[in-house]
């Protein structure tokens, strides 16, 4: 699964990379280095433009834990921030936004925890890897979005009334990363960037083929600072190795 990830990249980084218009003015995120369910993320995305009509490729926030349009409340959002790649084109929580609302969630890299079982002078607890490109190129992990209209808010032109949300699609952990945990977020190589993000593109088998085995051997895992188990804790100093922390 992916339940915590690091994006620390700049709006202006993010467009650059992605061929991406920059999101409206007012809207920005900072920098955070432990990413939970329920933040708001960068997300890419096209959507045609409400005045011309014209596809254009946008930087915007989501809400990460998705709510599907159909839904009666938000409750279960922070349930769904993950979609399974074998089975995301049938679910139906995540069937329709497979055919029509793809997009790429930008991270540097994300978090796995591995259980260390108590010792004689010690408890147990879970040991926290950051697992990366090692290259350290930005990971372009596929993701769904959706739309869910707030029944509470009268008037539905008020940007309250609506909630953008997303998941990442997982699969199963290659490399580095499954020598921690079975399932890892499913980054997508730039070759496929326009084909998963258009929302023209509709045939199942033709947008599975996108999901293929990530990264590839191109993964490292490393063990950090466990300060990064509570997340009210942000900064850089949780990807300080764990033999430096105290």
């Amino acid at each position: 699964m992916c339940g915590r990830y690091v994006s620390t990249r700049s709006p202006e980084d993010l467009t650059g990379l992605f061929a991406a218009a920059p999101p409206a003015p007012g809207l920005v995120l900072p920098p955070s280095w432990n990413v939970a369910p329920t933040d708001p993320v960068w997300a890419v995305l096209e959507r045609a433009d409400r005045e011309s009509g014209v596809l254009e490729r946008q930087l915007r926030p989501l809400r990460w834990g998705l709510v599907p349009s159909w839904s009666k409340s938000p409750d279960g959002g922070a349930r769904m921030i993950n979609a399974r790649v074998e089975t995301v084109g049938e679910k139906p929580a995540y069937r329709r936004a497979f055919a029509k609302r793809r997009c790429l969630l930008p991270a540097d890299g994300f978090y796995e925890w591995e259980s260390v079982p108590a010792t004689a002078g010690a408890k147990a607890y879970k040991q926290p890897y950051f697992i990366s490109p090692q290259d350290g190129s930005v990971m372009a992990m596929a993701g769904l979005y959706e739309f869910w209209r707030d029944p509470s808010v009268p008037d539905p032109d008020d940007p309250a009334a609506w909630w953008s949300t997303c998941t990442v699609i997982t699969t199963e952990a290659t490399d580095a990363a499954g020598r921690v945990h079975p399932r890892m977020p499913l980054a997508l190589a730039p070759a496929d960037y326009d084909a998963w993000l258009d929302p023209a593109h509709e045939d199942p088998y033709a947008l599975r083929a996108l999901l293929t085995t990530p990264a590839a051997g191109r993964l490292e895992a490393r063990a950090v600072s466990t300060a990064v188990n509570n997340v009210r804790n942000n900064g850089p100093e949780l990807l300080a190795d764990a033999a430096d922390t105290p």
